[in-house]
């Protein structure tokens, strides 16, 4: 699935190119997980602007442009999309014809913006801000951006204090921080040295401090390797992430740890594979 660090280098490949385009044309192939909340031919004549990022979600505001004296457009909002679980966009002046998975291409003026989702858990819909409609129901509950003055070890603690459930489980919940997925909730625990079996009110405010960094250096690791493709994941210029090379525990089970040599150990929370060192993370 792609988290945070393959949508925010997703956003950065195409964001300068498609700001200030006019809407030409919309094609919508089979239905993804939610409406897409608005006549296709309404979105014809509004020029893109900045494209946006929170949590997983890409926003791509729209206003009125030059358009036809008797169309007929909503009023300025944008378009809030999601890559699911297997999804990826591409951005191309003169893209192929549209195979099987691809089920959303926003034409402009400027090229073709081309949503792939071969599952289909992916989305794209209206909204007439980020703060309502279908845009603000899913965006209400997210967690504070790793990157955000506010997420430190202060925070981290507090919100744990509410939590009786394992470190691991509490970060993939995405409310008390988004962004840090199942590879890198593993490597920010490694680096930060906690169990992932930890229970989240246990742990102490020096602690919760490490786990705040290591996040936020996961992440900007990961942005600055592109990401982390396992499967499918590419920008919209079609590169491919490598973080996961350098993962030092995430799918390395059985293999020695690269700081003490102890095998790396695999288990199982909440249907999901954790990776850690059982000699290096504590609880």
């Amino acid at each position: 699935m792609p988290e945070l660090p393959e949508v925010e280098v997703t956003r950065l490949s195409f964001a300068d190119r498609i700001d200030g385009a006019v809407v030409t044309g919309v094609r919508v192939g089979k239905p993804l997980r939610w409406p897409l909340g608005i006549e296709p031919l309404q979105l014809t004549g509004l020029r893109v602007g900045a494209v946006t990022r929170r949590g997983k979600y890409l926003w791509l505001s729209m206003r009125a442009g030059e358009v036809a004296p008797n169309a007929v457009l909503p009023s300025d909002g944008g378009l809030l999309l999601h890559l699911g679980m297997s999804g990826s966009l591409a951005f191309s002046p003169q893209p192929a014809a549209p195979g099987v998975h691809d089920h959303f291409d926003l034409a402009t003026d400027r090229g073709t913006l081309r949503l792939t989702d071969p599952r289909r858990f992916g989305a794209v819909v209206w909204s007439p801000t980020l703060d309502t409609g279908m845009a603000g129901k899913l965006l209400a509950s997210l967690g504070l951006e790793p990157f955000d003055a506010a997420f430190d070890g202060v925070h981290l603690h507090a919100a744990l204090q509410r939590r009786r459930v394992a470190i691991k489980l509490a970060l993939l919940g995405g409310d008390i921080v988004v962004g840090a997925g199942n590879i890198y909730a593993c490597e920010a625990l490694f680096t930060a040295g906690i169990d992932p079996r930890t229970r989240s009110d246990r742990l102490s405010r020096p602690r919760c401090q490490r786990l705040a960094q290591a996040i936020r250096q996961t992440l900007q690791a990961a942005l600055d390797l592109g990401g982390s493709t396992l499967r499918d994941f590419r920008d919209a210029h079609g590169m491919a992430g490598q973080f996961q090379l350098s993962a030092r525990v995430y799918g390395r089970a059985g293999q020695s740890c690269t700081v003490c040599g102890t095998p790396v150990r695999r288990i199982v929370q909440a249907q999901r594979s954790t990776f850690f060192c059982p000699s290096c993370q504590k609880r």
